[in-house]
């Protein structure tokens, strides 16, 4: 990012310090401890703490100016000629700058929402389209009011395609993230039921993910999950693209095949390669091969990028684990429909003997939480061999296997420590072992202590 402060005063017109045409931002600081190359310091302020309250950090740091909130006090020690541009909000005027700079440097904007899939779906348009394109992404899950303005801030000045994933938890979340990134091509990934707390239930979900719409362009496309009922007829005379493995889909995924940990299928008849788990991940990378197409990508290319797909962390992620097991860590998030899928992939392992579930809690499902935790046990079947699960509401799961009289070895405990002598027993060189929950779970920190 490069902004001149002349160019930053033009946004924000009430300011104080100097507005030197030849003076540059290189970036964007929310982090006061962070060392900076001529940053902005943007200070957030939230329920515990005031970024404000660090401004001279920040200096320390290498910001050369700051935004200010007008009802804050400037601090005695701020030079007269230090730039101070004065805002009602911090963070609006962070998003009110990001939409700026998108303004400025016009990049194709890929907006990706959906209860699951989301990074790992962003990660295969990118491998897909940076095979044609000079393209930028998400950096981890910076996928909130303040993440993707950041995102945008961080894009270099070269970039000709821009992808965003999009979180939310509550209602307007979404379209507020929508309208800043006004996108040409919308993303929906499917409907679970992860935030479901605050949203009510699954329609809510769905409505509050098709809030994509709102920023999206006019002359935009929506891609959706053509199997999910829920997102069939809500387009509001959006152009949309309907992927999915339904023969009523207008992208139609074909000839599903999984072999030595690869899935092999068609769409319209050409043949591509993922080397990834999960059928669920067949269809996130019809997304990819949608978009691809959309933008006059090859067929050779795509097919490339996906053959080459580097996956953000703790997404169904392979490591080998003591006595040459093998270690699934699907353990980032978890919702219902994403832990069911995770154990429909461990079933595809037919070289391993021992197929292990190590389940953990699941949160933000609200009142119907046991419900929703019990629901998952309906998957838990041959040839998965051995379930675990950890905590109180983990322990929901087990409960309803055993009530089924599921044919598997089952165990509960409380907490991880106790579980992990337990775990360490079982494995071997014909194990795989599974590990799924909501992030606050933490489960990595035993797939931590089982990697040789």
């Amino acid at each position: 990012m490069r902004l001149s402060l002349a160019e930053i005063s033009e946004i924000f017109p009430s300011n104080t310090g100097t507005k030197a045409a030849t003076i540059f931002i290189n970036e964007i600081v929310t982090d006061s401890r962070k060392k900076a190359d001529k940053g902005l310091f943007i200070p957030i302020v939230g329920d515990k703490f005031d970024g404000h309250d660090f401004l001279k950090d920040a200096i320390d740091n290498g910001a050369i100016a700051a935004l200010w909130q007008e009802n804050k006090e400037k601090p005695a020690f701020v030079p007269n000629d230090f730039p101070l541009f004065l805002v009602k909000d911090t963070t609006s005027g962070l998003q009110t700058l990001a939409k700026h700079y998108l303004q400025k440097i016009k990049p194709i904007v890929i907006g990706i929402t959906g209860s699951n899939g989301k990074t790992t779906t962003k990660d295969l348009v990118f491998s897909v389209l940076q095979k044609k394109y000079k393209t930028y992404k998400t950096q981890g899950n910076f996928n909130n009011h303040i993440g993707l303005p950041l995102t945008i801030l961080a894009m270099p000045e070269e970039t000709e395609v821009l992808i965003l994933e999009m979180g939310m938890n509550h209602f307007g979340e979404i379209s507020l993230l929508s309208r800043i990134a006004e996108p040409h091509f919308a993303i929906i990934t499917n409907i679970g039921e992860s935030h479901i707390e605050f949203l009510g239930n699954r329609e809510g979900i769905a409505k509050a993910k098709l809030e994509m719409i709102d920023g999206l362009r006019p002359d935009g496309k929506l891609i959706v999950d053509g199997d999910e009922p829920l997102l069939k007829d809500n387009g509001k005379g959006i152009s949309i693209i309907r992927s999915g493995f339904e023969s009523h889909n207008d992208v139609v995924i074909d000839n599903v095949k999984f072999e030595n940990e690869r899935h092999f299928f068609t769409i319209n008849e050409n043949e591509y390669e993922l080397p990834l788990l999960g059928r669920h991940n067949v269809k996130n990378a019809s997304y990819a091969i949608t978009v691809g197409l959309q933008l006059d990508v090859s067929i050779k290319q795509i097919q490339a990028g996906l053959s080459e797909i580097e996956l953000t962390g703790m997404r169904l992620e392979r490591s080998i684990g003591k006595n040459n097991a093998l270690i699934i860590n699907d353990a980032y998030n978890s919702s219902p429909t994403s832990m069911k899928a995770a154990i429909e992939t461990i079933k595809d392992f037919q070289e391993y003997d021992k197929k292990v579930l190590v389940l953990g809690d699941m949160y933000e499902l609200g009142r119907d939480e046991e419900a929703l935790h019990r629901s998952v046990a309906a998957a838990i079947a041959a040839p998965i061999t051995d379930l675990i699960t950890i905590g109180e509401k983990g322990k929901w799961i087990s409960d309803e296997a055993k009530e089924r009289g599921t044919p598997v070895h089952i165990f509960s405990f409380l907490r991880k420590e106790e579980a992990l002598p337990f775990i360490m027993e079982l494995l071997s060189k014909d194990t795989v072992i599974l590990f799924k929950a909501s992030r606050g779970a933490k489960l990595e920190s035993l797939v931590n202590e089982l990697k040789v």
